[in-house]
C-alpha cells in the first residue's frame, strides 16, 4: 500500500500543480466530504463543491500567470485502505511568495488499485509555515 500511495500521491501533487481540472475530477471521490474553516466562517461541502471551488482556483492560478507553492508536511496510514496527508499550498505570482496558505488535511481512500481523495479538513488562510518535515517538500 505504501508504494502504491507514494506513487499515487505524486500524480495528485502534479495534477494540483498542473492546475488540470479534469485530472482533479477523477481523484476526488464522488462521496467526497469536507470541512472548511476560513478565519470564524465554516464551510461544509462535497464534491461539486469542491470540483467548482478547484475550478476557480485553477482559473486563478492561470489568470494571474501564478504557481502553486505545495509542501507535505506527514502521510500517514490511518486505516488498512486509507492513508492521511497534511499539504500546505500557497501561490507565488510575480515571484513573490504569498503569506497565507491553505492547509489540508486529506484523507485518500484506496479501492482495488485506485486512490481517491474522500475527506478533506481545510484550514484557509493561515500563516505559511517556514518549512516542512525534511524529505517530504514536492
Amino acid at each position: 500500500m505504501k508504494q502504491s500511495f507514494e506513487e499515487f500521491l505524486q500524480v495528485y501533487l502534479s495534477i494540483w500543480e498542473s492546475s488540470d481540472l479534469e485530472g482533479m475530477k477523477r481523484i476526488i471521490s464522488e462521496d467526497y466530504r469536507a470541512r472548511e474553516i476560513t478565519g470564524e466562517e465554516i464551510l461544509d461541502f462535497g464534491f461539486e463543491e469542491s470540483v467548482e471551488g478547484w475550478k476557480n482556483g485553477f482559473e486563478y492560478v492561470v489568470q494571474n500567470n501564478a504557481k502553486w507553492d505545495i509542501s507535505i508536511h506527514s502521510v500517514f496510514p490511518l486505516r488498512n485502505n486509507q492513508v492521511m496527508a497534511v499539504i500546505e499550498a500557497a501561490m507565488i505570482i510575480d515571484k513573490e511568495k504569498l503569506p497565507h496558505a491553505n492547509l489540508f488535511f486529506s484523507t485518500f481512500s484506496q479501492s482495488g488499485n485506485e486512490w481517491k481523495l474522500v475527506r478533506s479538513y481545510i484550514e484557509a488562510g493561515v500563516q505559511r509555515q517556514l518549512s516542512p518535515s525534511p524529505g517530504l517538500s514536492s
